[in-house]
C-alpha cells in the first residue's frame, strides 16, 4: 500500500546560523522511496550526511533570513510483520555490539529511575509479553493531550503528568523497555492516521528473531494506537528525540508554519 507524503515548514534567521535537518522518509530495505522531491531555499551552505545507524540523512543548512522547505514522496512499505508478545529476550551478553548504546539512559529517557518500577509492576512477564504489557499500561495510563509537554520534557515528567504526545509516549515506552534490559530507541516517523497530523514518534525494541537462530530484531511499538508497523514510514532512530528531531539550531531562529499530510 502506498504511503502519500506532503511536508512543507519554514524558519527564519536574522543571521548565518547552522541548522540541521531531518524530514526525509529513509531509504531502507524495509521500504522503498519513490517519486521523492525535496525543495529548499539558497542557503549559504548544504551538505547531506549520514544519520544515526545509518538509517536516513541529516541536511546541514547554514541559512539568512528566511528559509522555506518542501518535501514530497510516495512509500512502499514493505516490512516483515511480527507478533511481538511471543518474542524471547535475548540475554545482554548475546546482544550485538550496535544495540548497546540503547540500554543507556540518555537526555530524555532516564531509565535507571524506573527500574524498581517495572521490576513491581511487569514482573510476571518477559521479553515480548512485557514490551506489549507496558505498551498496554501506556496506553490505559496516558492521555494524549496535544500542547501538553515541551522541548524539555522527559519521560519522567511524562509519567509524572500522565499525559503527552506521541514524543512523550515513545520515550515512556523506551525507557521501560531499557529498564527492562531490552535495547530500545526512538524512531522518527510518518504515519497516516495520525491526529492531528503531524511528524509521527514511535518505539522499537531489541528481541529475538524467530528467523535467525541466535539472532535478535528491531520491532516497531506506537503506544498511542495511531500508527502501525505495516504503514508506518521511518525517518530517523535514535536514543531519544535529541537525535531525530526534525529540526535542530545552532543558533537563534524562529519557526514559522508547518503541515505535514500522509495519507495511505
Amino acid at each position: 500500500m502506498p504511503i502519500n507524503i506532503d511536508v512543507q515548514f519554514a524558519f527564519e534567521a536574522e543571521q548565518p546560523t547552522d541548522v540541521l535537518l531531518q524530514f526525509e522518509a529513509a531509504m531502507i530495505p524495509e521500504q522503498r522511496v519513490k517519486d521523492n522531491h525535496t525543495s529548499l531555499s539558497d542557503s549559504i551552505h548544504f551538505a547531506r550526511v549520514p544519520a544515526q545507524d545509518d538509517i536516513g540523512d541529516r541536511l546541514w543548512i547554514r541559512a539568512e533570513g528566511r528559509f522555506e522547505v518542501g518535501y514530497r514522496a510516495t512509500v512502499e512499505v514493505d516490512r516483515l510483520l511480527t507478533e511481538v508478545r511471543p518474542l524471547k529476550q535475548m540475554d545482554m551478553h548475546d546482544l550485538p555490539g550496535e544495540t548497546i548504546q540503547y540500554l543507556f539512559d540518555s537526555r530524555y529517557c532516564p531509565s535507571d529511575r524506573f527500574q524498581s518500577f517495572v521490576d513491581a509492576e511487569f514482573a510476571d512477564c518477559d521479553g515480548g509479553e512485557r514490551i506489549m504489557a507496558m505498551h498496554d499500561w501506556i496506553a490505559a495510563n496516558f492521555e494524549y493531550a496535544p500542547g501538553s509537554s515541551n522541548a524539555t520534557t522527559t519521560a519522567l515528567d511524562s509519567f509524572v503528568e500522565r499525559r503527552g504526545i506521541c514524543r512523550d509516549f515513545a520515550h515512556v515506552m523506551v525507557t521501560l523497555a531499557r529498564a527492562s534490559g531490552i535495547p530500545a530507541r526512538f524512531v522518527s516517523c510518518f504515519a497516516p492516521g495520525v491526529t492531528p497530523p503531524d511528524f509521527h514518534a514511535v518505539a522499537e525494541c531489541f528481541l529475538e528473531d524467530t528467523t535467525t537462530p541466535g539472532g535478535g530484531a528491531w520491532y516497531l511499538v506506537d503506544a498511542t494506537g495511531m500508527g502501525n508497523a505495516h504503514d508506518i514510514v521511518k525517518i530517523g532512530v535514535g536514543r531519544d528525540a535529541a537525535d531525530v528531531s526534525f529540526m535542530t539550531s545552532f543558533g537563534m531562529t524562529e519557526f514559522l508554519s508547518k503541515t505535514v499530510t500522509v495519507s495511505a
